[in-house]
C-alpha cells in the first residue's frame, strides 16, 4: 500500500477546504470500498479526509417523504421503522447487501459511490477503459458472464454500480442533496446522477471535484409503500446481484394505477424502465401483464458471448417481484 496522509474534518467547510488544498485527496466514511481499491493498488490518494463527524445524519419524516443523511449506516437505515413501512424495497435493498459487519460500517453516501466489481477493472494486469481511458475493454471478448446487457457501449460493458440501494432509489424518484466546495447545495435526481459509459466510461457520475453527498430524499407514494426488492445471486451470502428488481405498484380494484420498475445487475447503471412502467400502468394486475412488462424492460438488451442468460433471468426476476407485490 502506498503512503498517505490522514486528516479529520469537523465541518463540511473544513472538508472542502482540505480537498481544495489537495485535489487528489478522497473523502472517507466507512471506507469499505476504498480500502479494497487501495490494497489492490487501484487507488493511491495522497490524503484521506475523514468525514465521519460531519452532521449528515438522521432519518426524518418530511412533508413529502423521508430525508436520510448520507452518513447514516446501511443497517441503521435498513432497519428503521419509517423506511420499513414507507419504502420496503429500500429497506430490503440495504439488508440484502454485503454482510452484517460491512452494513454496520458502510455509509449511505459511500454505498452510492461504490465502484464496479469487474474483474478486469480490479486487476491492474489487464487494460481497462474505466481505469485508463483508451486502453481497451477485455470483457468484450473475455469473461463477461456477469457484465451488463443494458446501456453498454463498445468502450465498457460492466455494471458500473454493482450494489442494491441505488436500484431502489432510482425506482422511487429519490433526489440527492449535494454540496460543493463553496458551500452551495444542489438537488440532483438520482435518475440523472449516474452516467452511461458511452465513450467516457471513466466518468461514472456527475459529482464535481470535492462535492459531497449530504442526504437522500425519497418522495412518499402509494407505489413506494407497496414495493419489494428481489435479488438473484450466485450464492445467498455476501454476493452481488446477477439480476435484481425494485418494483412498486399502486393497485386499485385489480387495476395498476401507477408503477415503478428498476433493474440491477444487468444495466451499465441502475436501470429504470419506463417501458415496463408504461405496460403496467392502467393494466390488470395479472401474470400476462407482468410478463409483457418484463419483455418490454429487456427489449433493448445487448448480451455478449457469456451473459445471454441474463435476459431471461432478469425477466423472471421482474415477473416474480411484480407478483410478490400484487399478492401482498
Amino acid at each position: 500500500m502506498n503512503d498517505f496522509h490522514y486528516a479529520r474534518a469537523n465541518t463540511a467547510r473544513e472538508a472542502v477546504d482540505l480537498m481544495s488544498d489537495q485535489p487528489e485527496a478522497v473523502y472517507v466514511a466507512g471506507a469499505t470500498t476504498l480500502l479494497d481499491l487501495m490494497k489492490a493498488n487501484l487507488a493511491a490518494p495522497p490524503l484521506l479526509i475523514d468525514i465521519n463527524t460531519l452532521p449528515f445524519k438522521g432519518i426524518e419524516q418530511t412533508k413529502d417523504g423521508l430525508r436520510i443523511g448520507a452518513m447514516e449506516r446501511m443497517n441503521t437505515v435498513g432497519e428503521n421503522p419509517l423506511v420499513v413501512q414507507q419504502f420496503p424495497a429500500v429497506s430490503q435493498s440495504l439488508l440484502l447487501a454485503a454482510s452484517a459487519q460491512l452494513r454496520n460500517m458502510a455509509s449511505i453516501g459511500g454505498n452510492l459511490l461504490q465502484r464496479t466489481r469487474c474483474g478486469y477493472f480490479r486487476d491492474a494486469a489487464f487494460p481497462c477503459n474505466k481505469r485508463q481511458p483508451g486502453s481497451g475493454c477485455p470483457a468484450l471478448t473475455g469473461d463477461n458472464h456477469n457484465m451488463a446487457i443494458l446501456g453498454t457501449s463498445e468502450r465498457c460493458i460492466t455494471t458500473s454500480y454493482p450494489g442494491d440501494l441505488a436500484v431502489a432509489l432510482v425506482a422511487f424518484d429519490a433526489v440527492l442533496i449535494l454540496q460543493n466546495r463553496t458551500g452551495k447545495q444542489r438537488r440532483m435526481p438520482i435518475n440523472e446522477f449516474y452516467l452511461l459509459p458511452g465513450d467516457t466510461p471513466h466518468r461514472e457520475n456527475v459529482l464535481e471535484a470535492g462535492e459531497l453527498i449530504m442526504a437522500v430524499e425519497i418522495p412518499a407514494a402509494a407505489h413506494a409503500q407497496h414495493s419489494t426488492y428481489l435479488k438473484v445471486r450466485e450464492r445467498t451470502s455476501y454476493a452481488y446481484a446477477l439480476a435484481s428488481a425494485a418494483v412498486g405498484l399502486d393497485i386499485q380494484k385489480g387495476i395498476i394505477r401507477s408503477a415503478r420498475v428498476a433493474l440491477g445487475g444487468v444495466g451499465a447503471q441502475p436501470w429504470r424502465s419506463p417501458a415496463a412502467e408504461k405496460v403496467l400502468t392502467g393494466a390488470p394486475a395479472k401474470l400476462a401483464t407482468f410478463q409483457n412488462a418484463a419483455a418490454a424492460a429487456l427489449q433493448t438488451a445487448k448480451p455478449r458471448s457469456e451473459n445471454a442468460f441474463k435476459v431471461e433471468l432478469a425477466q423472471n426476476t421482474l415477473v416474480r417481484a411484480l407478483q410478490t407485490v400484487a399478492n401482498a
